[in-house]
């Protein structure tokens, strides 16, 4: 079974219906005893990221998702759960994050753009493969995925980036290390891109 971690602040149901539409069984909880006896974990998010940080305090869901990533579990964080596994964002102030893994969130500064741009970065846009993992096998260099988001991650080891995508500059859209595959934009609803995505996460062991 797929947890689906419910914190308030993610669009839980097309996620859900996500997997489901692939035939993944999953469940939206935030029981910690199902997100332990679960074999993978998601992390969406919608929102801002502090409010994101506290309700996951407020409901007790740090420690089970550090110990579902330290436990070797799949885990897939999407848009805002793929920025809370970073040390910290400048959203609003600085918050600390998750700290799973070293870097930072940052907000797209519309004036050091060549060419106007606008912020959020909301729509349709490529990804350009950097390294290969299994939750993108059979996804295309050049995929378009959809994007919504005012920041960006900037890890501390660039390695760790699996997807690139150009927006004024490029930033890093995705990051695989371990057991952990994270996104910027939403595979739920990149069509049939995402839902490649969604099926080969889910069929990870």
């Amino acid at each position: 079974m797929i947890a689906i971690i419910d914190y308030d602040m993610g669009n839980l149901k097309s996620v859900h219906k996500a997997f489901e539409s692939v035939g993944h069984r999953a469940t939206v909880t935030r029981e910690p005893k199902e997100i332990a006896d679960a074999s993978h974990v998601v992390l969406p998010g919608v929102g801002a990221f502090g409010d994101c940080m506290r309700n996951l305090e407020r409901y007790g869901l740090v420690e089970p998702v550090l110990g579902a990533i330290r436990a070797g579990k799949p885990f897939l964080g999407i848009c805002l759960g793929f920025q809370l596994l970073f040390s910290e964002s400048e959203e609003f102030g600085t918050h600390r994050g998750l700290g799973v893994i070293p870097g930072r969130v940052v907000r797209f500064a519309p004036g050091g753009f060549a060419t106007p741009m606008k912020v959020p970065h909301m729509g349709w846009n490529s990804i350009a493969v950097r390294k290969r993992s299994p939750v993108l096998d059979g996804v295309p260099d050049g995929a378009f995925m959809y994007f919504v988001h005012s920041y960006y991650v900037v890890p501390d080891d660039q390695s760790l980036a699996c997807t690139m995508t150009d927006y004024g500059r490029p930033f890093v859209s995705s990051v695989a290390r371990d057991n952990i595959f994270a996104c910027q934009f939403h595979p739920e609803k990149s069509q049939s891109a995402g839902l490649r995505i969604i099926r080969n996460f889910g069929g990870l062991s």
